[in-house]
């Protein structure tokens, strides 16, 4: 395997030779192989160690080898503990999952601190095989049955292409020492499960099912660049805008497909979704319906959709008082500055002229809300904000983040939009203020 493993890192993988690399091990076999495999072609590597107390002094024991090992190889090594029921319980995760999450984010972590250039791990084809079956199994689309990635971002996988009898084959060969973990045996697990139960018999039926399932992954990664290359065209003509409120998508470009759900599903399945019947439904839907994710929605807004994260109730109700004696202010907007000048130019998005005289301190700039009214600077007549924020054709997610600047709960400026009449500066006045935006 040492030979095969070399010629493989050689014509694939060869910028792990001169890198700086991070090995997370566990003490299972697969681990150690990785690593006794990484030693022996001359590799910079350290050893990164997660005791995930979840198994006693087992887990203890597990850290303790891992000490031995990095101390045998003479290789750094890094430990970290973590309570992973609690993370588990806050987070609403499965163990397996919460795990994973620790792990993974511990381990970048690590490479950003000390600039590892890659973190290795030691996932084999058995373990993608389980993975597709998983995925399989739970519903997916095509990414899902592409198997894990053997690089993705700074992670990476140089045993995919081995399986579970070479790498047992290879420790058993040069008497190398590894960990059971006792959970392996446990069919509570949907991946122990499948591991024991369904996989041998699936290599009944094909002794060579492996090398048929590298065939198909091959296959379905080939499907998937088509796919991919189909999605960005579209996704090229439906974009018109991206900026701080979201997304904007036509909705004719999704018409013009064939099937309209699959490119939504694919153009949004990493954002939450999952009604996508209801998403479909978007498409010829009135103004101002919307389908929402955890984090994300999906709105549609005249011929378009918009794409835009959820906003918080606490953030819609932040307010921020300004005194007289205050010349700037820090808002999620920027940096809101009042300066007394002795001439004045037209109003502009970001800057407005107002008579000093006519407000009263203290300001407030609030998130406008439902019942709002001013007198639009240029218009006649008073007019609610939520009839001028239509007017001027906003999204919804626009109008969700439109600030007023109020004094006496009057409001000055609809900011970045229009100044009140009542404010403005006149013949009269004798001071002047100039309120911007930066």
């Amino acid at each position: 395997m040492l030979k095969t493993f070399e010629e493989y890192i050689n014509s694939r993988l060869s910028f792990l030779g001169t890198a700086k690399l991070l090995i997370g091990v566990s003490g299972g076999i697969d681990s150690v192989v990785l690593t006794h495999l990484c030693k022996m072609l001359g590799f910079n590597f350290a050893l990164a160690h997660c005791n995930f107390n979840l198994r006693g002094e087992e887990s203890n024991a597990d850290e303790d080898f891992v000490l031995e090992l990095a101390e045998e190889l003479e290789v750094e090594v890094f430990i970290q503990n973590f309570d992973t029921q609690v993370y588990a319980d806050e987070n609403k995760l499965s163990i397996q999952m919460a795990a994973r999450e620790l792990r993974y984010h511990w381990f970048e972590e690590l490479a950003e601190q000390l600039q590892f250039d890659y973190i290795l791990t030691a996932h084999h084809a058995d373990d993608n095989l389980e993975t597709f079956l998983i995925n399989f199994t739970r519903g997916t689309g095509l990414n899902g049955l592409t198997g894990i990635p053997e690089i993705n971002d700074k992670v990476v996988r140089p045993l995919l292409q081995f399986s579970r009898v070479e790498v047992e084959a290879f420790a058993i060969e040069h008497q190398i020492k590894w960990r059971e973990d006792s959970s392996n045996s446990s069919h509570k697990y949907l991946r122990n499960k499948l591991r024991h139960e369904v996989v041998p018999v699936l290599k009944d039926i094909n002794p060579q099912l492996l090398d048929s399932f590298q065939d198909t992954l091959r296959n379905l990664k080939d499907t998937a660049d088509i796919v991919e290359e189909s999605l960005n065209a579209v996704a090229k003509r439906a974009i018109v805008d991206i900026n701080d409120y979201g997304i904007t998508y036509k909705v004719s470009e999704f018409k013009k497909v064939n099937n309209p759900k699959a490119y939504l599903f694919e153009m949004f399945k990493d954002f939450g979704f999952t009604e996508w019947n209801d998403v479909l439904e978007l498409l010829n839907a009135e103004t101002g319906k919307y389908v929402k994710s955890a984090t994300h929605r999906l709105i549609k807004h005249r011929e378009f959709l918009v794409l835009a994260e959820l906003e918080t109730l606490e953030q819609n109700d932040e307010s921020f008082f300004i005194a007289k004696d205050n010349s700037s202010i820090e808002t999620p907007l920027g940096i809101l500055q009042f300066e007394k000048v002795d001439t004045y130019k037209d109003n502009s998005k970001n800057a407005i002229f107002v008579d000093y005289e006519s407000i009263k301190f203290t300001l407030e700039l609030r998130i406008w809300k439902t019942g709002d009214s001013f007198y639009p600077l240029g218009m006649k007549g008073k007019k609610k904000v939520s009839k001028y924020l239509k007017d001027e054709k906003l999204s919804k997610v626009e109008k969700e983040n439109i600030w007023v600047l109020t004094s006496d709960d009057q409001i000055i400026w609809v900011v970045g939009m229009r100044a009140d009449d009542r404010f403005k500066v006149t013949e009269k006045t004798q001071q002047i203020i100039k309120i911007q935006l930066n």
